[in-house]
């Protein structure tokens, strides 16, 4: 594996610190909304005892009898909050493969650049093979970065929207309950 990596030259570098960087953040960012996701399966009810972190600044805003302007405004600020690290996996699963197409490019440069150098003589495969085999191993890492990280933010976006909604769900109730006076 070593070897592999080390044949696909410099640019693999950065795809490896991507691999690394998306793996650690799709981890965290799953075990947040796993976290978020069950402080908040309760009824609501029990979530409005309780204010966990997700709603408890909206819930707060609702006792203080803030308007829905308000409440809606701290209720984005808590999505964000959530949100924060989905940038940089969207940002990874498009710059991996680019990597990795710049490492394409730079192993066909060398290789052209053995094929223009050779002036007497034919050109033999292990001649090139080098180039070659430096660009297909760029490009093939790049997307194996990419591909996963891809499908990870997508799982991630799913999950978020799902408690961005539930969120919502115990905010409206917590203000039918402050308009009914209860």
């Amino acid at each position: 594996m070593i070897d592999f990596f080390v044949k696909g030259g410099p640019l693999m570098w950065p795809i490896l610190t991507c691999s690394v960087v998306a793996l650690a953040l799709a981890i965290t960012k799953a075990l947040q909304y796993w976290s978020a996701a069950n402080r908040l399966s309760d009824s609501n009810e029990a979530v409005l005892r309780r204010k966990p972190p997700e709603v408890g600044p909206i819930l707060e805003g609702i006792d203080n009898g803030l308007d829905e302007k308000m409440i809606a405004f701290i209720g984005t600020k808590q999505v964000r909050r959530l949100e924060k690290g989905l940038g940089i996996l969207a940002l990874i699963s498009v710059i991996a493969p680019l990597l990795g197409f710049t490492g394409t490019v730079t192993g066909m440069i060398q290789a052209f650049r053995v094929i223009a150098s050779q002036t007497v003589g034919r050109v033999e495969p292990s001649m090139v093979a080098g180039g070659i085999y430096e660009a297909l191993i760029t490009t093939a890492a790049g997307l194996f970065v990419a591909l996963p990280t891809h499908v990870a933010l997508h799982f991630l976006e799913a999950r978020l929207d799902a408690i961005a909604v539930r969120m919502k769900d115990v905010a409206l109730t917590g203000m039918e309950r402050r308009r009914n006076g209860v």
